[in-house]
């Protein structure tokens, strides 16, 4: 029976959370920081993500056999290195990369100098500073439109601009770069050709030597419908990909799963956890857009309930290095989820909105994202994403149409969701 550490508070910590806790391999699950759902899972700590000496402490004083590190952030700051390099601390497994394997997502120059260096389909690309905005503007003329500009660090999922034209899109490098329109993520530019065709998210977990292929899905990341407006962290997701057939996904595994993998072990860098690969499908030929160290949100919650197997033994597994003896049950049915948000987002919005019907919800599994509760028990939104309604079905349009149905169930004052997840894959067919 094991205790664990999970580190987060949004849509993906409350799935995590909810399916950690049907393991019977499972005694006491934690959750830091959590939110207003996560407590029905574990016991909620009001400790902060990056404050690793608290979280070190609370590990050690609680016997806690595990911790597995939701967000990018403290990935990125180092948490997985932090307990190695400590006495006691180093025996007990965190399930996320060390801050080297990290810089896969927390440097966009990193990760596509891995790529070339690994021949792993990618698109152009150059990397600029404020020092060669000129050479940056040069670059830009010898790209067809549209230009893709995006923030060398993390930008909260926000730092990756499309812009149409040339004048817009040198206008924008220069932000970027000379006015630090994304603060420190953008004192570095990575400037990449645009490739023409239509996305999804591959997710792999390794031990470091075996890995395995979790299912695929696609997620929606403009506000508005018709994929328009301002890139949100993400208003829907589906899993399986209609597209992502038995053929496309050996190319994804032999071109850039395999070389991930080995790339890793190759450039001794260490990475026990999740790699999140974005990726561009371009006529049937896959090209990777981008790696995350960590699960997407909202796509985590379609691609979690679907694994069938016990999460902590998977967990485990990754932990001691014994990922290759595990096998990975999937459910084949679909999986939607539709992002409820609050009025405003991505921009300014207002949070303490009560959060009505969520006892009424039948049809749906309910994750929370930006929630809280008052002192009364009152459940209110406390982010822009607020919460992701997960549904089953044995098609794409059932699964969509209980997460659209509970969506009109779940109430706030100012609530938004897109009402065309799914618009894109409408008539194709899933090739089994």
């Amino acid at each position: 029976m094991k205790n664990i550490l999970l580190i987060g508070s949004g849509g993906r910590e409350s799935t995590f959370a909810w399916k950690l806790s049907q393991s019977e391999e499972l005694n006491q699950l934690y959750i830091t920081p959590g939110n207003a759902g996560t407590g029905a899972y574990g016991v909620n700590l009001n400790l902060a993500v990056d404050d690793f000496e608290g979280i070190g402490s609370f590990v050690l004083e609680n016997g806690i056999h595990m911790v597995i590190v939701g967000p990018e952030a403290p990935l990125v700051a180092g948490i997985s290195d932090y307990f190695e390099a400590h006495p006691r601390l180093k025996y007990i497994p965190v399930i996320g990369p060390a801050k080297q394997g990290a810089m896969l997502e927390g440097s966009k120059d990193f990760s596509k100098q891995f790529m070339i260096k690994h021949n792993i389909p990618t698109a152009a690309y150059g990397t600029f500073t404020s020092a060669s905005l000129a050479e940056g503007i040069e670059f830009l003329k010898r790209l067809k439109p549209p230009y893709v500009l995006k923030a060398d660090g993390l930008a909260a999922g926000k730092g990756v601009l499309i812009c149409d034209e040339l004048v817009q899109a040198r206008l924008e490098l220069s932000s970027m770069l000379i006015e630090e329109k994304f603060g420190e993520a953008s004192s570095k530019v990575v400037i990449e050709e645009f490739l023409n065709g239509i996305e999804l998210s591959v997710f792999v977990i390794t031990d470091g030597d075996n890995y395995k292929i979790l299912p695929a899905a696609k997620d929606y990341k403009r506000i508005g419908e018709g994929d328009t407006g301002l890139n949100t962290g993400g208003m829907g997701a589906i899993s399986p990909v209609v597209f992502a057939d038995d053929e496309f996904m050996q190319k994804v595994e032999e071109r850039i799963v395999k070389p991930t993998i080995n790339g890793l072990k190759q450039d001794k860098i260490p990475y026990r956890g999740f790699i999140f690969i974005g990726l561009m499908n371009v006529g049937g030929e896959p090209f990777v857009i981008e790696y995350n160290c960590r699960m997407g949100d909202p796509e985590t919650e379609v691609v979690l309930p679907r694994i069938k197997s016990d999460l902590v033994e998977v967990m485990e597994a990754v932990g001691n290095g014994s990922l290759d003896e595990v096998d990975l049950e999937i459910d084949p049915r679909f999986a939607t989820t539709v992002m409820l948000v609050s009025d405003g987002y991505p921009g300014k919005y207002e949070k303490g909105k009560a959060i009505k019907n969520l006892d009424k919800v039948t049809e749906s599994l309910v994750f929370h994202a930006g929630t809280k509760k008052d002192e009364s028990g009152q459940v209110l939104t406390n982010g822009g994403r607020v919460i992701a309604l997960t549904s089953f079905g044995d098609t794409m349009q059932e699964a969509l149409g209980k997460s659209f149905r509970t969506a009109e169930v779940v109430d706030f004052d100012g609530k938004y969701y897109r009402k065309d997840i799914g618009f894109d894959l409408q008539g194709k067919v899933l090739q089994k």
